[in-house]
């Protein structure tokens, strides 16, 4: 029988992942099951529980491959830019009912509590390295309050649904530039 390439076998774990970010974000992870995720993947039991042992596995997969496209400066434009892409991902992808859901999971399960906490602390330190050099010595508090307003736009999404960041933005320019948070 011919040994099956690696390119085929992260096609099917990526198909699996894919499926199982879909159910989630429309269903929420408590009312998503494994036989949900093999109906939505098409594929069979066994050749999920070839990837993946349990239903938590595939959470902390969809989880880990969940970066978010952080804005390149923290100029107006660019954060307006950011909190549009966070708004489209929601709109067309129920991108913020997914992250409601991860981090809703994250406060109940260790091992996805360790995944989120290392992605806010690289979201942290990513913006810290973009704070400018007149606010350097406040680098941290920025990015501290950066990545929770970014968090609450999220779950406003989540909850509300399509929401103006022109508020946000207003709020995260006012964080950058000017207000003393130290």
């Amino acid at each position: 029988m011919p040994r099956v390439s690696q390119a085929h076998l992260d096609a099917r774990r990526q198909q699996i992942v894919d499926a199982a970010r879909a159910r989630f974000a429309s269903h929420g992870f408590a009312h998503t099951s494994m036989a949900d995720i093999i109906t939505e993947s098409g594929l069979s039991n066994g050749a999920i529980y070839r990837y993946f042992t349990s239903k938590e596995d595939i959470v902390i997969a969809v989880c880990e491959q969940g970066t978010e496209a952080l804005p390149r400066a923290l100029t107006a434009e660019a954060v307006a830019g950011f909190l549009d892409h966070v708004r489209a991902r929601a709109r067309d992808t129920n991108h913020a009912q997914l992250v409601a859901q991860i981090y809703a999971e994250a406060a109940v399960s260790p091992r996805l509590a360790a995944v989120v906490q290392r992605q806010l602390a690289a979201m942290r330190a990513a913006i810290a390295e973009l704070v400018p050099d007149s606010r350097r010595p406040q680098a941290g508090s920025i990015a501290e309050a950066f990545v929770a307003l970014c968090a609450s736009y999220n779950q406003q999404l989540a909850i509300r649904g399509d929401l103006d960041p022109a508020p946000f933005t207003a709020a995260l320019m006012a964080i950058i530039k000017e207000q003393s948070l130290s």
